[in-house]
């Protein structure tokens, strides 16, 4: 790989991260409507972007029964992992909430063995010990309410593992990119859409701007990423999705007033610390 191109690849996912974190906070700022209102709105926007974009490849549908499947799993598991995450940064600082969905690539690394059959190694699995002692540090454990919402973030996280676990094994199968990205929008629309009749609350024109805009920047940090992708070696430029977390703790300091404190600066550092140590090992 160039130095070039890896410089580039850093850059793009500096990027990303900076677009998932505006996501974030767009999400938080649109207040307090019903998460799966929020998850709905900010889907729908990608559903149709990214089926235009099929139509205009003229992009294949034809799927055996096991793709169908995977499409399915990492569709579901993904809507949950999305719903888990915005209700944790409606309920708790968000970056301390975006922290604990970093944890998604420990998780990652147990949901490999049944569904990818990779083998669990030693160095993964005391990654992930130290990761989750990391976590303690930012939840606080207590018998408050305060707790319940940092369990959700951690339930978000687990999800997400198990979604990108799918998107690996679609992708070795071969199934498009823009494919598996509409199967989970679209899929994540009609999950929500019927708990919307329910809990439907109306929204400002602000509110709705704020869900758009939190669109976007997923759109965009989906984008990066994939550019950074194919730019880098993963073990390069993934630990700069890590930023995120410091992005927010800006953003959440200077737009919503919640300060970091520094046991939550421990469990960052020791979570980012595990996950250089894990890429550093690993051979990609």
């Amino acid at each position: 790989m160039q130095k070039d191109n890896k410089r580039l690849g850093i850059i793009y996912m500096c990027i990303a991260s900076l677009s998932f974190a505006l996501m974030s906070m767009f999400i938080k700022l649109s207040g307090d409507l019903p998460t799966v209102q929020k998850v709905f709105f900010r889907n729908f926007l990608a559903s149709v972007v990214f089926v235009i974009l099929m139509i205009k490849d003229k992009t294949s549908l034809k799927l055996d029964k096991n793709e169908l499947r995977i499409l399915f799993f990492r569709a579901l598991s993904g809507t949950v992992g999305i719903l888990c995450y915005f209700y944790s940064i409606d309920n708790m600082n968000i970056s301390d909430a975006a922290a604990l969905n970093k944890l998604t690539p420990f998780f990652a690394i147990f949901a490999s063995v049944p569904i990818l059959r990779e083998r669990l190694r030693a160095r993964d699995l005391i990654a992930t010990v130290i990761a989750f002692l990391g976590s303690i540090f930012i939840i606080k454990p207590s018998l408050s309410l305060r707790l319940i919402p940092a369990l959700v973030a951690m339930s978000g996280g687990l999800a997400a593992g198990i979604a990108y676990s799918f998107v690996r094994k679609a992708g070795k199968l071969g199934v498009d990119t823009k494919l598996i990205i509409t199967a989970f929008s679209v899929f994540s629309c009609v999950f929500t859409l019927p708990f919307i009749f329910f809990v439907y609350k109306p929204m400002s024109t602000l509110q709705l701007a704020y869900l758009i805009l939190a669109s976007f920047m997923a759109m965009s940090g989906q984008f990066f990423n994939t550019k950074a992708y194919s730019l880098a070696r993963a073990g390069e430029i993934a630990v700069y999705d890590y930023l995120q977390v410091v992005y927010l703790a800006i953003l959440s300091f200077f737009i919503f007033g919640e300060a970091v404190d520094i046991y939550s600066f421990i469990g960052y550092f020791i979570i980012i610390a595990t996950a250089i140590f894990r890429l550093k090992g690993k051979s990609v």
